[in-house]
């Protein structure tokens, strides 16, 4: 018969050490660093991070099914990236005057317009059809590299976590859009084109995101000078929440987040809320501050770029291992399993701000060209003994890659000045397409050279694939 308890028995504590003691002190720890933490806020900017980045995945995964193999695939990468690089390079001067509601608007079109042309212009056996599925892998890049200095702006307005939140829905789309498109042509046995057409309905998800789930109503910004502006509650800049509720606003001096994303000087005052102009004092302005963005966070982002791209698209392929000393049964196995491992890792270190961080952008970027030369070396001399040390090094690369991303978005949040941040947050991504940019161009002259010196040499494994 189970004994009744004695309301006055003192209840029995873990024992220090015990599983439910440190069980309980983790459940302590995690509730103390997501303190704060608006869940809204979080979902909407994983999503936007996700879908905002995944139909790039889908469309290199794709690459082969695309252009057929007469077309090398790095015309499909550099379609996926110039765009998105050129708008990266030239957008944060202007976008401002933009709504970041009808930005939303526009990035969804777009992608959907670009995917649909993908999908439904005829298969590559006719020729004239490449060029047609170019053109919409152009859009929906166009799309991407608007969107992602978009919402990185965004976050300076929902603090550390929505930025947080970015991070990690970038990384999980590495693995969301090759997994999905693997097994959607392979275990579900969806054709190309059904898949893509499928595909082409995700950027809706981003119109819920922002329209249903993102909290638009708590934050209010005040006016600064080169018409990005600040976030003016103190609370919100403290501690990242996104939340405003008991802060009482005149509605003739501030005005919500979404109204618009550009106000003028004092001397503008005049002019309509929410509206605003491009002239040269603000480009002049802006493009002072981009060039002193430069050293402290672009190049380091574009020195991990440019490695991190070269070793995936030129040195990977040629990372071959003898069949029975590798856990592959065909050569072709072996890129898609680097590919996987280095997502994982990309997806784990974007995820890692609110755990941990890193404020010398340059460290692990120098680790990132080292791992570039040690691949390279083996790729020429065959040093590495296993396949499983070269699994290891391509995790170790993923994990430099997404710290040096997100950390470099992170820093801005802390180092620069807030009326500087939402701009700086935007124009800093022109480094990360720009070093996929470089990798591309070198890694199809490096990858040839690599396989052409190793056939040379009696190992014939890159002609194999």
């Amino acid at each position: 018969m189970p004994r009744t308890p004695d309301p006055d028995e003192t209840p029995m504590l873990p024992l220090p050490g015990s599983p439910s003691s440190s069980w309980a002190r983790f459940r302590e720890r995690l509730g103390a660093l997501f303190s704060g933490a608006d869940p809204r806020v979080c979902v909407a900017f994983w999503l936007f991070g996700l879908i905002n980045n995944v139909l790039y995945v889908i469309i290199l995964s794709a690459a082969l099914d695309l252009v057929g193999p007469n077309v090398p695939k790095g015309v499909v990468l550099l379609a996926d990236v110039i765009p998105s690089f050129g708008t990266k390079l030239v957008a944060p001067y202007f976008i401002h005057v933009v709504p970041y509601s009808v930005r939303v608007v526009i990035f969804v079109a777009i992608s959907a317009i670009g995917m649909l042309l993908v999908a439904l212009s005829p298969e590559y056996t006719d020729g004239g059809s490449v060029g047609t599925k170019l053109a919409g892998i152009v859009l929906a890049s166009l799309s991407s590299g608007a969107g992602e200095l978009s919402f990185l702006g965004l976050t300076h307005f929902y603090g550390p976590f929505s930025l947080a939140a970015w991070g990690s829905g970038t990384g999980a789309a590495g693995l969301v859009g090759a997994g999905a498109y693997a097994l959607a042509t392979t275990s579900l046995g969806l054709g190309v084109k059904a898949t893509l057409l499928t595909s082409a309905c995700l950027p809706a998800v981003m119109l819920v995101s922002f329209f249903t789930i993102l909290p638009r109503s708590h934050m209010h910004m005040s006016r600064t000078s080169a018409g990005y502006r600040a976030v003016e509650d103190p609370d919100v800049v403290e501690n990242g929440s996104g939340l405003g509720d008991d802060h009482e606003v005149a509605s003739d001096e501030r005005e919500t987040l979404l109204s618009s994303s550009f106000h003028g000087d004092d001397s503008q005052k005049a002019k309509p809320s929410g509206r605003g102009s491009i002239g040269w004092h603000s480009v002049k302005a802006n493009l002072q501050r981009a060039k002193g963005l430069f050293f402290p966070f672009m190049l380091p982002l574009l020195l991990v770029y440019v490695a991190e791209y070269t070793i995936n698209q030129g040195v990977a392929p040629t990372l071959l291992f003898p069949l029975q000393e590798s856990p592959f049964a065909h050569f072709r196995a072996f890129y898609p399993a680097y590919n996987a491992i280095y997502q994982v890792g990309v997806f784990i270190s974007r995820s890692s701000t609110p755990f941990f961080r890193i404020h010398n952008l340059y460290f692990p970027s120098f680790l990132q060209v080292i791992n570039l030369a040690i691949l390279s070396l083996h790729a020429l001399f065959n040093i590495i003994p296993s396949v499983y040390l070269v699994f290891a090094i391509i995790f170790w690369e993923g994990l430099l890659g997404g710290l040096v991303y997100v950390n470099t978005f992170a820093e801005i949040g802390d180092r620069v000045p807030k009326e500087d941040r939402e701009f700086s947050l935007g124009a800093t991504t022109v480094s990360d397409s720009g070093g996929i940019c470089i990798a591309g161009f070198v890694s199809m002259v490096f990858e040839v050279w690599l396989c052409d010196w190793q056939v040379a040499r009696g190992r014939d494994y890159c002609r194999r694939l």
